[in-house]
């Protein structure tokens, strides 16, 4: 608030200083001056302010400024013509009262100066009212980047708060199925849980984590998994290091591989296997995850959470620069393909 009083009181002084100056030097080419003259240009410097200080006050405490624009141009100009009417009616009174004019005004002359007036005080108005204009709508957008932004928030939290319960219900039936069979084997997954419970409720705090860091998440949970379906499921990476640093939502690769598992492998006896690749050209990064399955043509719920889960985070985080698709790779495999433009 101070900067923008000051801002004000710079421009107003500074303003019918230059005005009044300006006055005097186009006067002074064209007639002699005198030290009467030079009052005379002074008077308008304090009456000038002191009007356009009145109008802007009278603004304020009507709220003028938050009139829409067609209701303010009809304010702009009658306001212009009075305040022209004033100034000039003040500044000759004063001028006469100090003996300073001596001369009768003729009324035509007084005329064309309250015009030229008009325009001059019109002129303060469209600065005054155009400045706030933009300083509102400036803070309006700033208000709704932040109101976005906010919103954005709320949905990533809810979105990753749905993470954790979904992926302990599917951890905890895959220990539960070992407890009696291989109560050894269930012990090393209780680890491997804790391990990376540990780590997601540390994700769960940041917007992106490295792939580097999220892929020790997927090798864990792969691991888990392989204690249960044993031989059924076979995974393999392929990571182009140069991907290892770039970042990513957390657990969005751990979601699409359980999906892939529980919705693909898990469905065949022979069980199946679980292929992510990822790879960085010059305009994109690129994550796939391929998974023994078929996709079931219009079956909504064939394509599992990690699927929308997905798909709504990349859209809150990278909007249109990034891209999600899942379809049949061929008869055997699903392909789920991630692309964020650099």
């Amino acid at each position: 608030m101070t900067n923008k009083k000051n801002i004000y009181w710079t421009c107003q002084i500074g303003g019918w200083t230059f005005f009044a100056a300006l006055n005097l030097f186009f006067f002074k080419l064209s007639y002699s001056t005198n030290v009467k003259d030079i009052l005379n240009y002074l008077i308008w410097l304090p009456v000038g302010i002191t009007i356009t200080h009145f109008f802007r006050f009278l603004v304020l405490k009507f709220n003028v400024l938050r009139y829409n624009i067609f209701s303010q141009i009809p304010i702009v100009i009658i306001s212009g013509f009075i305040n022209a009417f004033l100034f000039f009616a003040l500044t000759v009174g004063i001028a006469k009262a100090l003996g300073i004019i001596t001369y009768k005004i003729d009324i035509v002359a007084a005329i064309s100066n309250i015009l030229s007036l008009t325009v001059i005080f019109v002129f303060w108005s469209l600065i005054y009212f155009g400045f706030h204009f933009f300083d509102n709508y400036k803070k309006t957008e700033i208000q709704n980047l932040r109101l976005e932004a906010n919103t954005k928030e709320i949905e990533l939290n809810k979105l990753k708060s749905q993470l954790n319960p979904h992926f302990m219900f599917n951890s905890m039936n895959s220990i539960r199925a070992l407890v009696d069979e291989d109560p050894k084997k269930a012990k090393v997954a209780i680890t491997q849980l804790s391990n990376i419970l540990r780590n997601t409720l540390m994700m769960h705090k940041n917007k992106y984590i490295t792939l580097e860091e999220e892929l020790a998440l997927v090798k864990d949970y792969l691991e888990l998994e392989h204690i249960r379906f044993e031989e059924r499921l076979c995974y393999k990476l392929d990571i182009d290091p140069q991907t290892l640093s770039l970042n990513v939502p957390p657990m969005m690769i751990q979601t699409l591989v359980e999906n892939g598992i529980k919705h693909g492998i898990s469905r065949y006896p022979e069980g199946g296997e679980i292929r992510i690749k990822t790879q960085k050209t010059d305009t994109e990064f690129k994550i796939e995850i391929i998974n023994t399955g078929q996709l079931l043509v219009n079956n909504k719920t064939d394509s599992g959470f990690g699927v929308e889960n997905t798909t709504n985070r990349l859209e809150l985080l990278f909007g249109k620069k990034a891209g999600f698709s899942l379809k049949n790779l061929d008869s055997n495999h699903v392909i789920s393909e991630i692309s964020i433009k650099n």
